[in-house]
């Protein structure tokens, strides 16, 4: 006798339907996991969101600073941890980080171009090279012209002799308060001064325009007063 199955058969559509639904949901739930981790490692050194501190604590040669995070000048810098270098730039004299640039467009071009109001840094780890006052008392003297030069308002310049490497720069130094800079002359255009100071394991680069010496005090104080702001109060 010939015993037949009570259960239903199912057709082809059926148990495709049964195959692909699994398969679906196992899609869906393979995209949301790739969505979240693509949310959590998404950069933010774009567009500063509501959400983005103010300052990053940034390591260079083993040497924290705690950094405003619109004064850094490179998008790939704007992060916390270890760099071996980062470039920032502030007003002066506010020493305010600046604020988003201005879009220049081919009939603003002209208008935009105007004097620099900004004190440019960057902070390098120095490898234990010579440090920049071992370079102000052992290289440039090598370098200087001879003449006696007599300070204007506690400043003194010398010149640096046509034929060596800084033959278009003049040395600008001052005791009280400490500056030490060396600056090109103005030419084509403006000259600019470059100043240099030790933290730890990192270099300090000031560069800012060598008309701002007529003021060198307002400078100097400056200088002192963006070192100690980020390196932040000492515990």
């Amino acid at each position: 006798m010939t015993m037949f199955s009570a259960a239903p058969l199912r057709s082809p559509r059926t148990r495709t339907r049964t195959h692909v639904v699994p398969i679906v949901l196992g899609g869906i739930a393979a995209a949301c996991a790739v969505a979240l981790v693509a949310y959590l490692l998404w950069p933010t050194w774009g567009t500063r969101g509501a959400n983005a501190p103010d300052k990053l604590p940034v390591s260079v040669g083993g040497t924290l600073f705690n950094v405003p995070t619109t004064a850094i000048r490179m998008k790939i810098q704007r992060h916390s941890g270890p760099q071996e270098r980062i470039d920032l730039d502030f007003l002066y004299p506010s020493l305010e980080p600046p604020g988003t640039p201005k879009h220049v467009t081919v009939d603003t071009v002209e208008t935009a171009v105007q004097a620099i109001d900004r004190i440019f840094l960057s902070i390098a780890a120095h490898h234990d090279a010579l440090s920049p006052e071992q370079r102000t008392a052992t290289i440039y003297p090598r370098y200087l012209d001879q003449a006696t030069a007599m300070p204007q308002d506690g400043l003194t310049m010398r010149m640096f002799r046509s034929d060596t490497p800084y033959g278009s720069e003049d040395l600008y130094s001052a005791a009280s308060p400490a500056l030490t800079a060396r600056c090109t002359r103005d030419a084509a255009t403006p000259g600019m001064c470059l100043s240099e100071r030790r933290v730890g394991g990192a270099d300090l680069t000031f560069r800012f325009p060598r008309s701002w010496l007529s003021q060198w005090h307002d400078v100097a104080d400056a200088l002192d007063r963006l070192t100690a702001q980020l390196r932040g109060p000492k515990g």
